[in-house]
C-alpha cells in the first residue's frame, strides 16, 4: 500500500471523488462509437418460385406451418417419435449447451460496462535492519506490525465505444447461437420423419414382396400339378421355384435397411437401438399439401439464414472495435482501506487512506499493427457478407428442389400406377394362356418380373414422394419465425427446444 496517500476522508473529499468518478461515467456512456452502423446485406429475391407456378395451395387456407409442423401429416406414430426429441436427443442438448455458453459470455463481456471493485486484508510483523541506510533512522533496528484492509476499484471510460461494440457483436453471437439451436432442432425434427417414413416405405414393399411370394407359391402348385399331369415340363417347375425363392430373398432382405432406419431414430429420440421398435406399418397415403409463401418470407423463417446474418452483424461490430484501437484508452482508479500497528485501531478515522487518479493511453507508433486488426476485421465481414448470401441461395435452391421434386413425382406415381395396372392385366393373360397350353411358363416369369417390379417402384416413389415433402418442409424453415430470436439473450433469452 505504499502507493496510496495517507489522508483523513473528510466528508466534502468523499463527495468530490464520488462526483468526479459520476461525471467520467456520463462522460463514457454520452462517448461516441467508433466503426459502421450496421445494415443487412442486400440478396437478390425472387417474386415468385419457378417450381411452384402449378403448386396446391393447402385446404383449408391454412398458409403456415405451425412448431409442430410434423403434424400436417396426420400420422399418431410420427407425432410420438417426434415429440421424444425434445426430450431425449443429446445433439440437441449439446446446440442448447453452446447457447447457454454464448450467453454466458455475454453477460461476461457485459460486466465491463461497470467498475471493478475489489478488498482484500493482510496482517504482517516487520524487523528493520539496525544498519539499513541512512544510518541513525529511528526506525532502523524496530519491530512492528502493520494490518491492512485495502479497497481498489477500477473503471475503463468507454469513450469510443469500444466496449459496445464488443458486448453488440457479443449479443449478435449470441442470437446466431439461437439460431443455430433452432436449426438443429428443424433438422434433427425432419431426420425422424424421413428415416419414419423410409421405413414405412420399407413396410410397404415388404407387404407387397410377401403377398407376391403367396402368388408364385400358387403359381408353383400349378406349374407342379402340370408337370405331374405331363402338360409341363421339369425346367418350368424349376423356372417356378427360382422366381419363388428369388422374392422370398427379397422380402428377406429388406429386413437389413428397415432394422437400420429403426436404429437411427432410437438413436435420434435418445434411447438404446436395443430398447426400441418401431412397428410396421406400411405407407398408403400420399403426402399432403405443403404451404408455400413467398421467397422473400424465406429470410425471416429459415433459422440457418438468420444465424449466418446475425454473425454479419457481429463481424461489423468487430471493425468497431478495432477502429478503437487508434484512440486513447482512459481509465479512472481509486485506491482506499485502512492500516494500522495495532488491530484494535485499525478500522477509525486515523486509519483510513485513499487515492484517487485518472490515466490515459495512446498509441504511438505500432508497425501497422492497428491497421492489420482493421483490415482483418473489415475481411472477416466480407467474407460473411459472401456466407450470407450464399446461405440464402442456397434455401432458395433447396426449395425449388423440392417443390420440383414433388410436382415431378406425382406426374410419375400417376405415371407408374398406369403401369402397374397394365402388368396386373399382362400377367393375368399369360396365367390364362399358359393354364390353356398356348404358351410356356417363361411367358409367365416375364410377366411375374415386370408386374412385381413396377409394383415395387410405384411403392419407392411414394416413399420418395414423403421424404420429398420433409424436405420440403424443412427448407422453409419449419414452423419457425425470426421473431425466435431473443433480443437480449443476456438477461432474458432462454429457450426451450421448440420452434416457437
Amino acid at each position: 500500500m505504499n502507493s496510496l496517500l495517507p489522508s483523513r476522508m473528510s466528508p466534502r473529499t468523499v463527495r468530490s471523488a464520488f462526483l468526479g468518478l459520476c461525471v467520467a461515467g456520463l462522460f463514457a456512456i454520452a462517448g461516441c462509437s467508433v466503426g459502421p452502423r450496421y445494415q443487412r446485406a442486400p440478396v437478390e429475391t425472387p417474386s415468385t418460385y419457378k417450381e411452384a407456378g402449378n403448386w396446391k395451395t393447402a385446404q383449408p387456407n391454412d398458409q403456415s406451418l405451425g412448431a409442430a409442423w410434423w403434424q400436417i401429416f396426420q400420422d399418431a406414430q410420427l407425432n410420438t417419435l417426434e415429440e421424444q426429441i425434445n426430450v431425449s436427443n443429446q445433439n440437441l442438448k449439446a446446440a442448447e449447451a453452446q447457447y447457454t455458453q454464448a450467453r454466458a459470455m455475454l453477460r461476461y463481456l457485459r460486466a465491463d460496462y461497470y467498475p471493478s471493485i475489489s478488498a482484500g486484508g493482510s496482517a504482517s510483523r516487520n524487523k528493520i535492519a539496525s544498519n539499513r541506510p541512512p544510518a541513525n533512522v529511528v526506525t532502523n533496528g524496530k519491530t512492528f506490525n502493520d494490518f491492512q484492509i485495502p479497497f481498489e476499484l477500477s473503471y475503463e471510460l468507454d469513450v469510443w465505444g469500444r466496449v459496445r461494440k464488443i458486448v453488440e457483436s457479443q449479443r449478435e453471437q449470441a442470437q446466431a447461437s439461437a439460431a443455430d439451436l433452432a436449426t438443429v432442432n428443424l433438422s434433427l425434427h425432419a431426420q425422424v420423419a424421413m428415416f419414419y417414413f423410409q421405413a414405412r416405405t420399407l413396410d410397404a414393399q415388404e407387404q407387397l414382396l410377401n403377398s407376391t411370394v403367396i402368388e408364385y407359391e400358387k403359381a408353383l402348385q400349378l406349374t407342379d400339378t402340370r408337370y405331374k399331369g405331363g402338360l409341363a415340363s421339369d425346367v418350368e417347375v424349376e423356372q417356378a421355384n427360382t422366381q419363388l425363392e428369388t422374392t422370398r430373398a427379397e422380402a428377406i432382405d429388406v429386413g437389413v435397411l428397415r432394422a437400420q432406419f429403426e436404429h437411427a431414430i432410437a438413436t435420434l429420440i435418445g434411447k438404446p437401438a436395443s430398447s426400441f421398435s418401431l412397428s410396421p406399418l406400411p405407407l398408403t397415403s400420399p403426402p399432403p399439401s405443403i404451404p408455400v409463401q413467398l421467397p422473400s418470407e424465406l429470410l425471416e423463417r429459415r433459422p440457418d439464414i438468420a444465424a449466418a446474418e446475425r454473425r454479419m452483424a457481429s463481424a461489423n461490430a468487430q471493425i468497431g472495435v478495432a477502429t478503437a484501437a487508434y484512440y486513447p484508452t482512459i481509465s479512472l482508479g481509486a485506491t482506499g482501506g485502512f492500516e494500522s500497528g495495532v488491530i484494535t485501531t485499525l478500522i477509525s478515522g486515523p486509519g483510513a487512506l485513499w487515492s484517487v487518479g485518472a490515466s490515459a493511453v495512446a498509441p504511438i507508433f505500432d508497425a501497422g499493427r492497428r491497421r492489420a486488426n482493421v483490415d482483418q476485421a473489415k475481411a472477416f465481414y466480407d467474407e460473411s457478407i459472401a456466407n450470407y448470401r450464399e446461405t440464402v441461395l442456397t434455401g432458395f435452391q433447396q426449395v425449388e428442389d423440392n417443390l420440383a421434386a414433388l410436382r415431378i413425382l406425382e406426374q410419375e406415381a400417376d405415371t407408374q400406377h398406369r403401369a402397374v395396372i397394365a402388368s396386373e392385366k399382362s400377367l393375368d393373360l399369360s396365367l390364362i394362356r399358359y393354364r390353356g397350353g398356348i404358351t410356356s411358363y417363361l411367358e409367365v416369369t416375364i410377366a411375374q418380373s415386370a408386374a412385381l417390379s413396377d409394383e415395387v417402384t410405384a411403392v419407392n416413389i411414394l416413399g420418395r414422394r414423403m421424404t420429398s415433402a420433409v424436405l420440403l418442409i424443412q427448407a422453409l424453415g419449419g414452423g419457425w419465425d425470426r421473431s425466435a430470436l431473443p433480443q437480449r439473450p443476456e438477461c432474458c433469452g432462454k429457450l426451450s427446444s421448440h420452434s416457437k
